[in-house]
């Protein structure tokens, strides 16, 4: 049985809101990367908190680092009521997450935004994926950050830079290694809240869009996609206007 952990978070957005999202962030990040969906929510009034996974950011750690241990936290978070989440947004290894939390109980969220969700990984996807965290621990300051991704925004260097001072290294190396299929294409299938994929472009780089993943978007009635041109893995990142553009438009 996986033990849970409490994940710390933070907030934008009014804390009475009648709408509330939970933001989780993928593999080596934190949840104060999540801030363009908390800045555009906020905006929108809605209050949305963004969690650190376990082994991330200030979270807890532990030696579980299955899928199924992080769902487990996500699981046991719950707005200050204790109703269900009215929108999870969830990138990366928290979008596989999320996919399992809300297929094990459909009152968690009431819809999901899943940005380039790691849903089914790949070898290629593996190794690509393996070889970008070595390289944020190698170097894990702002200048090896702007370096490699010029045209990020200021605050996505600095926290990017922060998330892998922050992240234990061998959390994330047996994210991998406990891993060994990274396969939550069941839970996916069996989504029943309406769930949109925010997909990153396959002629840049994406984990979902042109892999073996997409598959569920056809057969999974639930499931829509957009793709957002010119965005690698992180769109938010890459291509912030257009990604909050099409998050708000799901929305609306």
């Amino acid at each position: 049985m996986v033990s849970p952990v409490l994940l710390p978070r933070r907030a934008w957005g009014v804390p009475g809101s009648a709408r509330r999202a939970l933001l989780v962030h993928g593999l080596g990040s934190n949840g104060a990367l999540m801030w363009r969906y908390g800045v555009a929510l906020a905006d929108a009034d809605w209050r949305a908190d963004a969690v650190d996974l376990r082994g991330h950011g200030t979270a807890p750690r532990a030696l579980d680092y299955t899928l199924d241990a992080y769902a487990a936290d996500l699981a046991h978070a719950h707005p200050e009521d204790g109703g269900p989440w009215d929108l999870v947004v969830a990138h990366s290894l928290g979008g596989a997450a999320a996919t399992l939390a809300a297929a094990a109980d459909a009152t968690w969220a009431r819809r999901l935004i899943l940005i380039d969700p790691a849903i089914a990984l790949t070898p290629r996807d593996r190794g690509i994926v393996r070889a970008s965290q070595e390289e944020s621990f190698a170097d894990p300051s702002p200048a090896a950050v702007r370096a490699a991704h010029p045209t990020w925004h200021p605050h996505d260097i600095e926290l990017k830079a922060l998330s892998a001072q922050q992240a234990s290294r061998w959390a994330v190396e047996q994210t991998s290694a406990q891993n060994p299929e990274w396969d939550v294409t069941d839970a996916a299938l069996a989504l029943t809240v309406p769930t949109h994929v925010i997909a990153s472009d396959p002629k840049v780089y994406s984990i979902f869009a042109g892999k073996p993943a997409e598959a569920v978007v056809e057969a999974n009635p639930q499931i829509t996609m957009t793709i957002v041109a010119g965005a690698g893995h992180s769109p938010h990142r890459d291509k912030p206007e257009e990604t909050v553009r099409a998050l708000l438009e799901v929305l609306s």
